[in-house]
């Protein structure tokens, strides 16, 4: 017969733990999870457990999360059926069990970026098509040409037909209704952005007009606009607009809830910039927070900016966290473990190995060759000639004996070094791959290669001596 399992968890874990296995699609055991009755699994007790749990019939096995950390023995004891301490992380399960698993689905999302080049009038059309292809790749959905104040566009006209002729969604932003008309002729799905007094160029155009109010927070005068376009028959987009922190920011979330609750089915665009590029911080945490909001808001478009050069990936950036939401709202699961795209300052695991466990690993080393590991407790490096440790890369040069082998010292800097980097941040460090950046920098395949070939080679040559 099948063995029977039980699994544990809380009330924030259970959708997803139940995903996760139904897609295991197994015979070789059947399941059934108990919600202890706590939100978190970390919080239930061993007291909890012994008053609360009614093991199901026939299970033949216990199995825990792994944050639990009460004493497994006398749970054993008091049910007569063995417990077992599972993965921390849900995703981790299938590979815990034995099985594949299927990775976590980040192909959907249901948020359209529009991804603003905000110096287009002074690019000639040539440069602006090469940076609308460079945002469609980073995750861009529509091109928005951004115009300046007081600045002439003559080639805004043939910007608009040129992107068209490529086949990219294109929207006009502009303060100005002439500009905005000119891009209208020109053939853009979108304009932005008017107001319930210039929504009548709308009517003229076969365009989707983005409504904003006539006066800051007026959220009045947006419904307004609103109740126009729906008389007119023609389709739009509302924006509250979020004001940058100090400047109306509170005040500006409360209009997108307001909106939200005012107006359930309009689709509603959120401008991200005026906190990622207004903010001093790294820009994904503000994505991550913002888009969290957009998804439990449905607000299913947002405007990106790329100025500062701390935004440099911001596209990318977004087009992560709607994938990540997206999964995680599917699942009913708390975003966290779908993809480390937006973790690109610290891991949640930096440490795959503990102290002690490198300690055993180095005593069972007998040859030449450096192994290099981080840990909680600084930087590791061993061979068959001794065990080092240090939490400043520079500190064990004179312990390893490569004074007189430059390529093996420079090879060893350059590692001891990035282990030191990823030690100081909390990353995870890997010797010879490259360190994981997430959006911000993805690594191309060349650079692994690269780095590997390194370490063999020079790994070769040290075992030769």
């Amino acid at each position: 017969m099948a063995e029977r399992i039980a699994f544990i968890t809380g009330h924030l874990a259970r959708a997803r733990l139940e995903k996760v296995l139904s897609a295991l699609g197994t015979t070789e055991f059947s399941w059934e999870i108990v919600d202890i009755g706590v939100k978190v699994a970390a919080l239930m007790t061993e007291d909890i457990i012994r008053r609360r749990l009614k093991l199901p019939e026939g299970a033949d096995r216990v199995i825990l999360p792994g944050r639990y950390r009460g004493d497994l023995d006398r749970l054993s004891t008091h049910f007569g059926v063995p417990f077992v301490r599972g993965p921390d992380e849900v995703a981790d399960l299938p590979a815990f069990l034995g099985r594949a698993g299927q990775p976590p689905d980040l192909s959907r999302h249901d948020i359209r970026i529009f991804a603003e080049i905000v110096d287009a009038p002074m690019l000639p059309v040539d440069a602006l098509l090469a940076r609308a292809r460079a945002l469609k790749q980073a995750g861009a959905d529509v091109i928005d040409i951004g115009c300046l104040p007081e600045t002439p566009f003559p080639l805004l006209g043939d910007a608009v037909r040129a992107l068209k002729a490529e086949g990219f969604a294109v929207s006009v932003d502009s303060a100005s209704i002439d500009e905005l008309r000119v891009g209208a002729r020109a053939g853009a799905d979108f304009v932005l952005s008017l107001t319930e007094e210039t929504l009548p160029l709308a009517f003229e155009h076969a365009v989707t007009p983005v409504l904003i109010p006539s006066a800051p927070g007026d959220l009045d005068s947006l419904g307004r606009a609103m109740e126009a376009a729906q008389k007119a028959g023609i389709s739009f987009i509302a924006d509250p607009v979020l004001d940058p922190i100090h400047f109306g920011f509170a005040a500006s979330l409360g209009r997108f809830l307001e909106a939200r609750r005012r107006w359930p089915d309009v689709e509603l665009l959120m401008g991200t910039g005026n906190l990622t590029e207004l903010t001093d911080a790294d820009s994904s945490g503000v994505t991550a927070m913002l888009l969290g909001l957009c998804s439990e808001l449905a607000v299913r478009n947002v405007l990106v900016v790329h100025v500062s050069p701390h935004t440099v990936s911001t596209v990318e950036e977004h087009d992560v966290a709607r994938r990540i939401l997206f999964a995680a709202r599917e699942d009913g699961a708390l975003p966290r473990s779908y993809h480390p795209g937006l973790l690109q300052v610290h891991d949640r695991k930096p440490y795959p190995a503990s102290t002690e466990d490198i300690a055993a690993l180095a005593a069972d080393v007998r040859d030449a060759n450096f192994r290099i590991l981080t840990a909680e407790d600084g930087i590791h490096i061993f061979n068959g000639k001794g065990h080092h440790l240090a939490t400043d890369a520079f500190e064990l040069f004179a312990r390893l004996g490569v004074e007189d082998d430059g390529a093996h010292a420079f090879y060893l800097g350059a590692e001891l070094m990035k282990a030191e980097i990823a030690w100081r941040l909390g990353k995870r460090y890997v010797q010879d791959e490259p360190l994981a950046w997430g959006a911000a920098a993805p690594a191309p395949e060349a650079d692994r290669t690269r780095l590997a070939e390194a370490g063999h080679t020079l790994k070769a040559k040290k075992s030769r001596e």
